[in-house]
């Protein structure tokens, strides 16, 4: 059975991501402990709320050292929401800005949109070759809670082996809804209260996670 660590730093639906990843076939431990998360097959960086309290709960169990060092064995990582937007250079919320994890060039900031937070269900548009959301129907939708995000993608991948998979949203305006980058992936919405679909993008991550 695929072990897989979901990352306890305060921040998260640390059970409904445990759960979710249990039903589709991982053995899940639920931690904070460094050495545990670095050798898991998979880890599940969660995170709700704000930006800044997120990085703070992040740094105080060496976050970004694990995600850092396990990236560069090629150890599977996967951010949830706000866990996805910490990947990113900086956060800026209400005139707060923080550095995060720095894993992609970018900016997570408030979202253009008439009506916040995007909280519901919407449909995504996902490149060619994704395996996240293989086998999903073009108008499958997932279950989004959030008021700040991702409104460019920054990094120059033009001369990359294998350049990143955007996938993207709409509400006001396009928005990152998740990316796939070798062992780094990671969704804006919540796989875990997506029903069926996000059991289907949980299950199709822990199969790049044992191959």
């Amino acid at each position: 059975m695929t072990r897989i660590v979901v990352l306890d730093y305060g921040s998260g639906n640390l059970r409904s991501a445990e759960r979710a990843l249990e039903r589709v076939g991982a053995d899940v431990t639920v931690t904070s402990d460094f050495d545990t998360a670095l050798n898991a097959d998979g880890l599940v960086v969660p995170g709700v709320g704000a930006f800044a309290a997120c990085m703070k709960g992040l740094n105080e169990v060496r976050g970004p050292r694990i995600i850092g060092r396990r990236l560069a064995g090629g150890r599977p990582v996967l951010g949830i929401c706000v866990g996805m937007q910490v990947l990113f250079d900086r956060g800026v919320e209400f005139d707060e800005d923080t550095r995060g994890c720095g894993e992609w060039p970018g900016t997570v900031e408030r979202i253009k949109a008439d009506v916040l937070p995007h909280m519901g269900w919407n449909t995504v548009t996902t490149p060619p070759g994704s395996t996240l959301f293989a086998g999903l129907d073009a108008d499958t939708r997932f279950y989004f809670v959030h008021s700040f995000g991702v409104r460019r993608w920054e990094l120059e991948d033009s001369h990359a082996i294998r350049p990143p998979l955007v996938t993207w949203t709409h509400h006001g305006e396009d928005v990152v809804a998740a990316v796939e980058n070798g062992a780094l992936a990671a969704t804006q919405f919540h796989p875990e209260k997506s029903g069926d679909a996000g059991a289907a993008v949980l299950q199709n991550w822990l199969r790049d996670v044992v191959a």
